[in-house]
């Protein structure tokens, strides 16, 4: 079973989507999303510099935008039945959401632009950040964090913890980090996954209410306890609540295995989560789908799957 994978935010670089649009029937869709979003997409994918795509507004539409154009190269051809599973971090279920058929794109995009903007605002209230704390085990590092009035956001398996908060607590984590464990602060505008977000759900709550979902026809994990979710109205729910509640991508990881997984293929912009299952999923081969020289070894995975 070869499970699709739809990565988060810091998984973009400058010029990322540029080997992408060589091809016209990408362009159109990216403008396309583009409208969808109210943002230009092919500019910041290919012109804008790293500290304009970092900026959360930003950031993730663009993702979105990115694994919606991998999945349309991906499923071709009738390659969509012969997928597993499909899953997102972050904000990547926004785009698991439209690979699983529960929303349309134009949808997704327009959730996850006001999904930005929301978080954006909220992390704009107060200075907050986050750090990857690798290494730590995990009963002490949360009774530290409990100490220091910080929350785990990701427990993203293998060993790394992201955890978010206000920065004195997170600089007297860096300072006195827990035996064997290192702490690293991440490049982000604010403490997301945790209560600092709660006014971006009461916002998103109400886009929610917009939107039509459908059930899902590929099988579907939630970020919140890895479970697998069969309704489309569950999942945009859940995709509301994940904003101040922790991602647990271990617990997604823990679920493939359960599920039998035999492969897994990364959407663009590609990379962290196919370094995550490495860890966890040890043995399991992989593909990150970083440019469209990628797709044909996405396609041998798939077809060796079906052998």
């Amino acid at each position: 079973m070869i499970v699709v994978v739809c990565p988060g935010q810091g998984s973009q670089t400058p010029g990322f989507l540029t080997p992408w649009l060589t091809d016209p029937a990408f362009t159109r869709e990216l403008e396309s999303m583009s409208e969808a979003a109210g943002i230009d997409l092919v500019a910041h994918g290919t012109e804008s510099d790293a500290e304009t795509i970092r900026d959360t507004a930003v950031a993730q539409p663009l993702i979105v935008a990115a694994g919606i154009l991998t999945l349309k190269a991906l499923f071709a051809d009738g390659r969509r039945d012969r997928v597993g599973g499909i899953a997102g971090h972050s904000v990547g279920e926004a785009t698991a959401a439209a690979g699983a058929g529960v929303l349309g794109n134009s949808e997704a995009m327009r959730f996850v632009t006001e999904r930005g903007r929301a978080m954006a605002a909220a992390a704009a209230l107060e200075p907050t950040g986050m750090s990857a704390v690798i290494g730590a085990d995990e009963a002490e590092l949360l009774a530290r964090l409990n100490d220091l009035g910080l929350q785990p956001a990701n427990f993203n398996g293998g060993g790394q913890i992201v955890v978010a908060g206000a920065l004195p607590g997170l600089a007297t984590l860096a300072e006195n980090p827990p035996a064997r464990a290192r702490v690293i602060p991440l490049q982000v505008a604010g403490a997301f996954h945790t209560r600092y977000m709660a006014p971006a759900v009461q916002h998103l709550t109400d886009v929610a209410s917009t939107l039509a979902p459908a059930d899902p026809t590929l099988s579907l994990w939630t970020n919140r306890d890895g479970s697998r979710v069969t309704s489309g109205a569950s999942f945009v729910d859940l995709l509301v609540g994940q904003v101040s509640s922790p991602v647990r991508w271990d617990l997604c990881m823990q679920s493939f295995t359960e599920a039998g997984i035999t492969g897994i293929i990364e959407v663009a912009p590609a990379g962290a989560l196919t370094g995550l299952a490495k860890r966890a999923l040890k043995g399991v081969p992989s593909v990150a789908i970083k440019t469209p020289d990628d797709l044909e070894a996405a396609f041998a995975l798939l077809d060796a799957d079906q052998s």
